[in-house]
């Protein structure tokens, strides 16, 4: 039997979630009802946080899409600073795997908008700027991806500057 690192496991070998203790321990997270109310606000605070956003600035005709761009590229980075953060301090259960939850699944994934991106790629190709489409799709996951591993890189740091803090490590 293979062990995990994730917390303790039941006799059919998932993991035990730590989410909803009322639900039977075979249940995987995403059918448990506090998990799905973790996402669901989440996701109300992320999507309420993209709205206000992309209202305050709004694409114009073919130029570039600002807003979505920053969404999608600053929440990259806080998704991999969060999930580096959390993977430093301990295993993903109990209150880890609910900010997991919470701020990566529903926050982070209302925040960031890939169906959002993708139309204003195919518009900004049919309206007549197919190199600022190619520019803003390539940009836009080369930097994401970039985004995703420094918030990873500064949640690290940051871990390593705490732990020196603490008298830890060196």
């Amino acid at each position: 039997m293979r062990t995990s690192w994730r917390g303790s496991r039941n006799r059919s070998g998932s993991d035990i979630a730590d989410i909803d203790p009322d639900a039977p321990a075979d249940r995987p997270l995403h059918l448990q009802f506090g998990a799905i109310a973790l996402v669901f606000l989440g996701g109300i605070c992320g999507t309420g946080l993209r709205y206000a956003i992309e209202e305050a600035f709004p694409t114009v005709g073919t130029g570039w899409p600002w807003a979505t761009f920053a969404i999608n590229i600053s929440g990259a980075f806080v998704l991999g600073a969060l999930l580096g953060f959390l993977a430093l301090v301990g295993p993903d259960d109990g209150w880890r795997r609910n900010v997991r939850v919470f701020a990566g699944t529903g926050l982070c994934g209302a925040f960031t908008t890939y169906s959002t991106f993708a139309l204003e790629t195919t518009q900004l190709g049919h309206h007549g700027a197919p190199a600022a489409a190619v520019a803003y799709a390539v940009l836009s996951v080369v930097l994401g991806v970039l985004g995703a591993w420094a918030g990873i890189v500064v949640a690290g740091a940051a871990g390593r500057r705490n732990a020196v803090r603490r008298g830890g490590v060196s």
